[in-house]
C-alpha cells in the first residue's frame, strides 16, 4: 500500500508508549498485514503483466498502439513497478519483522525509506496516467490532438518532485518524525508528505468524473453525426462507453478512497485516535491499493457494445471491414455500415465508433 502513515514508521523511535505510532503498532499484527500485502501485490503484478503483454506480442505492436493504448500501457507499467515495491517491502518485513526501526538501526531506516519512496513514486505516476487518460479521451472526442510529450513529462517528472520533497522533509536529516515537540513542528515535518500523496488522489477523484461527464455529453454527437441518425445500434455504443467511464471512476474510488479516509481520521482525531478503525483501513488499503493493477486490466480492456464482457481483440465481423485490432482501447464495437472518411466523423482514441 502507499500511505504516508506507513512511511512514518520508517522513522526512528524511542519506544515511548505515549507515541501514537507505538500504540498503534502494539495492536497491529504485522505478520498478517504483510501476508495480505504479499498476496494483493502478487495479484497486482499479474494484472499488470496481463495488461502489458498484448502490447509486446511481436516486435512492432507497441509502436502501433493508439494514443489511448499508449497511456494504458504506461499506466500498467507504473502499476507493475509499484506492486513490485509493495511485494519486496512486505517480503523483507515478513522475514526480518522490524517495521519500526530503533534509534541505532540505520540499515532498516535506509531500506524502509528507499522502498517507501519507490512505492509512493510509482503509485503517484499511476494517478497521473489515470488523469491523462480521461483528459486525452475528452480531447479525442473533441477532435483535438494528443500531447504525449507533455503527458510523459508530467507523469514522470511531477511525482519525482513531490515524492522527493515530501520524503526529504520527513526523513532528513536524521529520520526522526515521532515525538515532535509541537503541532507546528509536526505540520512542517509530516504534513508535506501527506499533501504530496493525497492531492493527486483528490485531483483525480474530482477531475476524472467531470472529464468523463463532458465526454459522455459529446459522445452522442460524435456517434450520430456521420449518418445523421441515432438508432438502437448507436445507443448501445454510447451506453457502453458511458458504462466504461463509470467503471473506471468506480475502480479508482474503490482503490484510493480508503487512503483519503485514513488521512482525514489521522489529522482530525490524532489525540483521540480510533485505533481499531485505522487498522481496519490499513488492511483495506493493503488489499485494494495493489489490486488497482488487476482492476485496471479489466476496465481498460476493449468492451463489446452490449457492455457484458471484455474483448482483447476485434471480432471477425469487424475484421471483414478492415478494422485493425490495435485501433481502440475503448470498444470492440459495432461493424460500420458505410466506409467512413479518415477525418470525418470524429473518433474515440483513433477508433471510428460506428
Amino acid at each position: 500500500m502507499s500511505d504516508p502513515t506507513i512511511q512514518t514508521f520508517c522513522c526512528r523511535h524511542t519506544g515511548n508508549k505515549e507515541d501514537m505510532a507505538v500504540r498503534i503498532m502494539g495492536e497491529f499484527n504485522t505478520d498478517s498485514y504483510n501476508i495480505v500485502c504479499l498476496v494483493s501485490s502478487t495479484v497486482g503484478i499479474l494484472g499488470s503483466l496481463y495488461q502489458i503483454s498484448p502490447r509486446l506480442v511481436g516486435t512492432h505492436r507497441m509502436y502501433l498502439a493508439t494514443r489511448g493504448q499508449h497511456i494504458i500501457m504506461w499506466l500498467a507499467v507504473a502499476d507493475l513497478l509499484a506492486s513490485f515495491g509493495v511485494l519486496v517491502r512486505s517480503a523483507l518485513w515478513l522475514r526480518f519483522k522490524n517495521i519500526m526501526p530503533m534509534p541505532d538501526d540505520d540499515v532498516s531506516v535506509l531500506f524502509c525509506s528507499i522502498v517507501s519512496a519507490w512505492t509512493q513514486y510509482f503509485y503517484t505516476v499511476t494517478w497521473f496516467w489515470t488523469l491523462f487518460y480521461a483528459i486525452d479521451t475528452w480531447l479525442k472526442i473533441k477532435g483535438r490532438d494528443s500531447h504525449p510529450v507533455l503527458y510523459h513529462s508530467m507523469a514522470w517528472g511531477v511525482p519525482a518532485a513531490t515524492t522527493g520533497v515530501g520524503l526529504s522533509i520527513l526523513y532528513i536529516p536524521n529520520a526522526t518524525c515521532h515525538n515532535l515537540n509541537s503541532v507546528t513542528s509536526a505540520l512542517i515535518k509530516v504534513l508535506p508528505n501527506y499533501f504530496a500523496t493525497y492531492m493527486p488522489i483528490a485531483t483525480v477523484m474530482i477531475v476524472n468524473p467531470i472529464m468523463y461527464l463532458m465526454s459522455s455529453k459529446d459522445i452522442e454527437m460524435a456517434v450520430a453525426l456521420p449518418l445523421a441518425q441515432f438508432t438502437s445500434k448507436e445507443r448501445r455504443v454510447v451506453d457502453t462507453l458511458r458504462l466504461k467511464f463509470l467503471f473506471i471512476n468506480v475502480v479508482f474510488y474503490i482503490c484510493w478512497l480508503p487512503n483519503l479516509i485514513n488521512g482525514i481520521l489521522l489529522w482530525t482525531m490524532w489525540f483521540d485516535m480510533p485505533v481499531k478503525v485505522v487498522i481496519v483501513l490499513w488492511y483495506i488499503m493493503a488489499v485494494v491499493n495493489p489490486m488497482q493493477a488487476l482492476f485496471n486490466a479489466l476496465v481498460y480492456r476493449k468492451w463489446n457494445s452490449d457492455g457484458r464482457r471484455f474483448l482483447p481483440s476485434f471480432s471477425r465481423v469487424q475484421k471483414e471491414f478492415n478494422f485493425y485490432d490495435e485501433q481502440s482501447p475503448l470498444l470492440g464495437s459495432e461493424p460500420p455500415r458505410l466506409q467512413l472518411s479518415p477525418i470525418v466523423p470524429p473518433s474515440i482514441n483513433n477508433y471510428a465508433t460506428l
